[in-house]
């Protein structure tokens, strides 16, 4: 008992991301020798169950204590963080649009199983403002992220204003207390990473790379040159200072959780816990983050734009760059309207490829090539995804900062 003790405390002492390394090896070595052992697997689930079951009570606590006991100086922050969410997304469809011209791909198109999805951008509106009146208990159950920030907003503003000091001081502190809650499941992350690279070693994933690999390679190289190059741009015109540092940190402690977990829903208590560890306003992060999860989409832009022009490109259909260009704002506002869970842009494929006239039986068949790689694409789309999230929402606030400290020295 006592060795077990020690070995305990030194596990804890180490680094979470040092743990999860450790976790990420173990289970692909345990992938490739033992693939039979599918009870590993198990842990995979039960960590992104538990991650997807307390998300959207923290994020509804949170917004509501956030918005209640916010001050007049968050306004500014949420247009910029906004801003960049929107510019980056729709400078990642210009990326995918470029790439694809250069690059364009044929689809070996597979039999596909019954599936719905929108036809049309006026159908992903429609949903998105009917997740937005859905019952708040049932938008918490369901993980309903739009119907979670809208009530969540509207109780926070209420309880600012009519609310007391005792009520308020309640609502936070059980917001501390899921908070709290969310940290350990975070602990459990090198066990449930360790199960995640299990099941898709042992599933023999890798495939994909022999089957539809200049896809892949295209899908891949369009998010990275966003993440590396086209984000840090963004934000280095914004503070007029080096991105990478920070880049880096959230890739690796963000991006990384959330290649393997596959969900941007999933991840944001990580994103929550990173911001914290950055110092950032927890007012302002707390309400960023959860929206970032659900319009910072930029992996999902390109993965609409690249699989409908390469639908488009296999039937021999000429697109114009002004094609396109429209093609990449409706992919922009689709994007925006994915669902925060794995797989979740796939299924907008159709409604960008009916911008092209092309028929919804064979948009499909694009879905099915799309879940086929999506070992892989949608491990990539979330990690930039979920990883722009907190770059932007730190990026937003040191821009903030700046902006009022040139104030100050002007005397105004």
């Amino acid at each position: 008992m006592k060795y077990f003790v020690q070995a305990f405390r030194a596990w804890n002492s180490t680094t979470l991301v040092f743990r999860i390394f450790i976790g990420l090896v173990v289970g692909a070595i345990l992938g490739i020798l033992v693939p039979k052992w599918t009870g590993i697997a198990i842990l995979g689930q039960v960590f992104v169950s538990a991650l997807k079951a307390i998300a959207p009570v923290l994020v509804a606590v949170l917004v509501t204590s956030s918005i209640a006991k916010a001050g007049s100086g968050l306004g500014t922050r949420f247009r910029t963080v906004m801003a960049c969410y929107l510019i980056s997304t729709f400078v990642a469809t210009l990326c995918a649009v470029a790439g694809s011209f250069l690059f364009p791909v044929d689809l070996q198109f597979a039999d596909t199983a019954g599936a719905t999805a929108p036809s049309a951008l006026a159908d992903v509106f429609n949903n998105l403002l009917t997740n937005m009146v859905t019952n708040p208990l049932i938008s918490v159950s369901s993980a309903n992220y739009i119907g979670i920030l809208c009530w969540a907003i509207l109780l926070g503003l209420a309880l600012k204003r009519h609310g007391r000091v005792n009520t308020i001081n309640v609502v936070s502190d059980f917001a501390e207390s899921v908070s709290r809650i969310v940290k350990w499941v975070i602990q459990t992350a090198p066990f449930g990473i360790m199960g995640l690279v299990f099941a898709t070693v042992s599933e023999g994933g890798l495939e994909v790379f022999t089957v539809y690999g200049k896809l892949v390679l295209l899908l891949v190289a369009c998010m990275l040159v966003n993440a590396f190059v086209f984000n840090p741009l963004i934000a280095y015109l914004m503070v007029k200072k080096n991105p990478y540092p920070l880049l880096f940190r959230c890739l690796k402690e963000s991006g990384l959780n959330a290649f393997f977990t596959r969900s941007s829903a999933a991840n944001i208590p990580i994103n929550l816990n990173l911001c914290h560890k950055l110092g950032l306003d927890e007012e302002f992060y707390s309400v960023s983050i959860p929206l970032g999860a659900t319009i910072n989409m930029d992996g999902a832009a390109v993965t609409i734009t690249v699989m409908t022009l390469a639908v488009a490109h296999t039937l021999g259909i000429e697109v114009t760059f002004t094609t396109a260009l429209f093609l990449g704002i409706i992919a922009t506002l689709g994007a925006c309207g994915a669902s925060g869970v794995a797989g979740g842009s796939l299924l907008l494929i159709p409604m960008a490829c009916s911008f092209l006239g092309i028929g919804n039986d064979v948009a499909m068949q694009a879905v099915a090539v799309g879940f086929i790689i999506s070992v892989v694409q949608d491990s990539v789309e979330t990690a930039l995804n979920s990883s722009g999230d907190v770059f932007f929402t730190a990026t937003a606030e040191y821009y903030d900062q700046k902006r009022l400290e040139k104030k100050k020295a002007s005397g105004e």
